[in-house]
């Protein structure tokens, strides 16, 4: 197990009250700063960047050959709290994304009961008022997510949602969803759209292709996708409504998103880890690690992801992190349910899938999992300036090391990607100016 230090979630985390960042290298595309300095945080902002600085009251960090960047922000988490606490609970999961640098999370509404009043909101709060991590919740499009009547989406918005989303699902009444549109739009939330239509699945559990055949598997299909990709563009485009679209695996959502971009559409698509590393070729059993939802594609797909998120058409790095039980898990496909967990190692794949081969800069990679999804939110995050919270990670991008799913603080062990070697380790975790993980640091 990590020898760590991780912030207790009781509210009584201890202030260190000024921490000096020495001589690290800042990466903050937002103010497309890349260079050594020294940072002070003092409560819970950025007091000072400079060339060199001295504070004898402060705790100093010595960052020397690391990397300083704006805490992640990971818009697609599952929580599972309340109703399904043996998969992951509030608390299992904020430690989860501190390991992991991630600094603010949005979980699904998809828990029991459903995110979809403003008192769900409100509770889900207060459950996680002492989490070591920013929790914005997003609230359900509709009652329950039965597809039937909308959600209160005023009340939510007052209460704290900062999204909608039908996560898990569609809302495959388009007349409806048309109304949650417009609703979104009025008050101004972001639509996070899970594209599948459900009646195209037809009982597949991975991508349809040589490989399921060769594993007697039903398969699933890119069109289930993108025919949801599609629709929801087009009546974003009618509502008026800012959209994004979550867990993009295929080409021609990456097309349907460039396509949306050039006309001028306020359209955003994110892509998981595992969509933009692994193929359906590397599927090497009928295991229920290898389930997830959109199904690991083609090469081509694989290949396509990459291109857009280097080309800016893809805009956002997100997790969809989803905790089950091992006992769910350790079954044939037909019988698992979907679901990977990815954000504790959400910033190492993607530095040594696209950052070391060449598809991103480290700078651009920063950008997407923490700078475009505070402005897919529109909350003031994602930079690390004088004045601004003090929201940072201090990550080795020269260090490698094995994924190991035992050293996990989430409850979740489900990955494919146990025993992959990855470079950019997170060494320390600073949210609101409290050091919350530090991989040194004692209790």
């Amino acid at each position: 197990m990590l020898s760590v230090y991780i912030r207790a979630l009781t509210g009584m985390g201890e202030s260190m009250g000024k921490i000096l960042i020495k001589q690290g290298h800042l990466v903050n595309p937002a103010s497309q700063t890349d260079k050594v300095c020294d940072i002070l945080i003092q409560g819970n902002m950025i007091a000072e960047i400079a060339d060199e600085i001295s504070d004898e009251d402060a705790e100093v960090l010595d960052a020397t050959g690391k990397i300083v960047m704006p805490g992640l922000i990971d818009l697609h988490v599952h929580l599972r709290e309340p109703g399904f606490e043996y998969k992951e609970t509030i608390k299992t999961g904020s430690m989860a994304a501190a390991h992991g640098g991630v600094t603010t999370i949005c979980p699904m509404p998809n828990t029991n009961p459903v995110i979809d009043s403003p008192e769900r909101v409100k509770d889900l709060l207060e459950r996680a008022r002492d989490a070591p991590v920013h929790i914005l919740p997003v609230g359900a499009v509709t009652l329950g997510q039965q597809g039937k009547e909308l959600a209160d989406i005023k009340g939510m918005k007052e209460a704290g949602a900062v999204a909608l989303s039908e996560d898990g699902k569609s809302v495959m009444d388009a007349l409806l969803y048309r109304k949650g549109l417009l609703e979104a739009a009025k008050y101004k939330l972001p639509m996070f759209s899970h594209c599948e239509e459900k009646s195209l699945v037809d009982g597949g559990v991975m991508n349809a292709g040589a490989k399921a055949e060769e594993l007697g598997l039903p398969g699933i299909t890119n069109a289930v996708e993108d025919v949801i990709a599609a629709r929801d563009i087009f009546m974003s485009k009618e509502a008026g409504n800012r959209l994004h679209l979550c867990h993009c695996s295929t080409r021609d959502s990456a097309t349907l998103v460039e396509f949306a971009k050039k006309q001028g559409l306020p359209v955003t698509g994110e892509v998981c880890p595992h969509h933009f590393t692994m193929s359906d070729d590397e599927i090497t059993e009928d295991h229920g690690r290898y389930k997830m939802n959109p199904p690991l594609r083609s090469r081509e797909d694989v290949q396509a992801l990459k291109e857009a998120l280097r080309d800016g058409i893809m805009d956002v790095i997100s997790t969809d992190h989803a905790p089950h039980g091992e006992e769910e898990k350790n079954q044939s496909m037909k019988k698992a349910p979907f679901g990977i967990v990815g954000i504790e190692n959400s910033f190492a794949i993607g530095y040594t899938e696209l950052v070391k081969r060449g598809y991103l800069t480290l700078s651009q990679l920063v950008e997407k999992m923490s700078v475009n999804p505070a402005k897919v939110l529109g909350i003031d995050k994602g930079n690390i300036a004088v004045g601004k919270t003090a929201d940072v990670v201090v990550a080795d991008i020269s260090e490698e090391y094995e994924i190991d799913p035992e050293e996990f603080f989430s409850k979740g062990k489900n990955t494919p990607f146990a025993g992959k070697r990855v470079f950019g380790k997170v060494e320390t975790t600073i949210v609101d100016g409290e050091i919350v993980y530090s991989e040194k640091r004692q209790k």
